[in-house]
């Protein structure tokens, strides 16, 4: 497999991956691939491939680091709608928790 094609590879893998779990998980998985690609400087061909599959499905917590970060954010938003209530408080949180 040339660069090209591992690239698309990875692109498609990492789109499927954003359509399946949302967009905080993509950006999680586009930063994984990111290091992963940097770290595979100077592999070629089956050394590169075998390195990048071991590095991409390393350590799956990329998507518990992403829970971690929107209980963050959730936590966040329920301290700021402090004193707010009902409708009040729902459209305040929609978008806090939207930015």
């Amino acid at each position: 497999m040339n660069k090209k094609l591992l690239m698309s590879l990875a692109a498609g893998v990492l789109l499927a991956c954003s359509m399946a779990s949302g967009p905080a998980l993509a950006g999680a998985q586009q930063e994984k691939m990111k290091q992963c690609n940097q770290d595979a400087k100077g592999k070629t061909g089956d050394e590169r491939r075998a390195f990048m599959k071991e590095c991409l499905s390393a350590g799956k917590p990329a998507a518990a680091d992403n829970k971690s970060a929107q209980q963050e954010k959730m936590k966040m938003c329920n301290e700021k709608a402090t004193g707010k209530t009902g409708d009040e408080r729902r459209a305040f949180m929609k978008e806090c928790l939207k930015g």
